[in-house]
């Protein structure tokens, strides 16, 4: 089996355990003589497994029991309207302000803008987004319904280090490539949504952590199934649920798990990054992205000096076994995307390619 390192930027490679797993168990899950995808989602099998992965969830994250635990469709993007729809009722004037670091920044506030009066509270589109934008909560208008950010910009590679204290307007933030890579303080927040295809699982669908209170203020006209209570009142289940999504996430949070948990995986994707950055500040032949003090641990963006060598670059990181190091088609480049599931041989490996191609190419 010839299995390289997988840098695309998602959907994002899996653990070869739970992939194995997920293998040996795709036509008798659990000894009952059928595959998890062929059950019925109101079966009492999947319920324990739900229920199951609730648990992990709350326990990994360390998740306060005043939020909710949504699992819906539509992947991270559906959030971009299911967020205005179910918050912007929370005060008459249906105000929110907008973070923007990056393109998924932009595209939530533009979605965002059909619902209510929404305001780009801050940005850094002036320099390229190569940075966290500088930001005072002090100048949010009391009206504010709630404020967005997108924590780590997976096309640009930058990462909000340390969150603004939004005060009593609840701050959402969508963190579909960071959640379970870093150990955060809920209290900083009021909602937080993820697509599973970075650290979770599979694409197509998303987690969503609501504080409760923030339930059952959706707009008259949210459809039903873009209404956070809806899947309150149904364990996420109104209709059928992704049930081999939800088998590959307890998969995946049972492997970080035996990792030593989110602590554990923040500091190696600490490391895993930080490997990445030294060849960078270290090495003329390539140029960083990102502004060093707002860079991502999930994300390692840079160009070589030379553009002309990017297509030699790519084609013979291919054949050393490092795949999908190509940059996003809005800033090219090369980008090495080091979820959770990439291990620190795989940015060791890209780390040596990059010392030998600079060498016999410089």
């Amino acid at each position: 089996m010839n299995r390289v390192y997988n840098f695309g930027a998602g959907p994002a490679m899996l653990p070869t355990s739970v992939m194995e797993q997920a293998r040996d168990e795709m036509l008798n899950w659990q000894g009952i003589g059928v595959s998890v995808v062929e059950i019925s989602h109101r079966s009492k099998e999947f319920e324990v497994l739900l229920t199951e992965t609730d648990e992990l969830m709350r326990e990994l994250a360390g998740l306060p029991e005043d939020f909710e635990i949504l699992y819906m469709h539509g992947s991270a993007q559906m959030q971009f309207a299911a967020v205005p729809l179910n918050l912007l009722d929370l005060n008459p004037a249906h105000k929110a302000a907008y973070l923007e670091t990056g393109n998924f920044a932009q595209l939530a506030r533009k979605e965002a803008s059909r619902f209510g009066n929404i305001s780009i509270a801050a940005s850094s589109e002036e320099t390229g987004f190569d940075r966290i934008p500088a930001f005072d909560p002090a100048s949010l208008d009391p009206d504010t319904s709630y404020v967005h950010l997108t924590s780590n910009n997976t096309i640009f590679g930058t990462r909000w280090h340390q969150f603004p204290d939004t005060g009593k307007i609840p701050l959402v933030a969508d963190m579909t490539s960071e959640l379970m890579s870093r150990k955060l303080n809920f209290e900083q927040f009021g909602l937080i949504f993820a697509g599973l295809q970075k650290n979770l699982g599979p694409s197509g669908m998303a987690t969503v952590l609501v504080r409760k209170e923030l339930l059952g203020h959706a707009m008259s006209q949210t459809p039903a199934l873009l209404n956070y209570v809806t899947y309150q009142k149904n364990h996420s289940m109104p209709n059928t649920i992704n049930t081999f999504a939800i088998y590959i996430m307890n998969l995946m949070l049972k492997w970080l798990r035996d990792q030593g948990g989110v602590a554990a995986i923040e500091q190696l994707n600490a490391k895993k990054a930080g490997l990445l950055y030294d060849i960078i500040d270290n090495n003329d032949f390539y140029i960083g992205s990102a502004h060093k003090d707002h860079r991502s641990h999930m994300n390692v963006t840079f160009n070589l000096a030379d553009s002309t060598l990017d297509k030699k670059f790519l084609d013979e990181a291919l054949v050393r076994g490092l795949y999908a190091l190509k940059g996003h088609r809005l800033v090219g480049g090369i980008r090495a995307s080091i979820y959770n599931a990439m291990p620190m041989e795989g940015c060791q490996e890209l780390a040596d390619f990059m010392k030998d191609f600079a060498k016999q190419n410089g």
